[in-house]
């Protein structure tokens, strides 16, 4: 089987939160046949923090050069389809202000 890229943000009041209601939210869309190509396939995540970004937190548009530049490289912490996605919180803000937002990605098997 291959793999693919995914890239998806999700909010919760911390990044398990997050991820969890991300993964759900694509078991619940793709199924759990496994083989989707998205966060369901991944077990875990891996907070990685933006390396040019030290005074706040980045902008959507800035983790998301930030994964492409990482799955380009094949860095270690994400480069397996079955292992931990990349965790970064984002700078998007919740209607309701009560929760975190935080983007996801790497590859995922398909």
């Amino acid at each position: 089987m291959g793999g693919t890229t995914f890239f998806i943000t999700a909010a919760g009041k911390d990044a398990r939160e997050a991820f969890q209601s991300a993964r759900d939210q694509a078991l619940y869309e793709s199924g759990h046949g496994g083989y989707t190509g998205t966060i369901a396939e991944k077990p875990s995540f891996t907070y990685i923090h933006h390396p040019d970004i030290k005074d706040r937190l980045p902008t959507v548009a800035e983790v998301s050069e930030l994964s492409e530049r990482l799955i380009g490289a094949d860095d270690r912490r994400i480069e397996d389809k079955w292992g931990p996605a990349g965790c970064t919180e984002v700078t998007t803000q919740h209607p309701q202000g009560t929760k975190r937002w935080f983007a996801f990605y790497g590859w995922a098997s398909c």
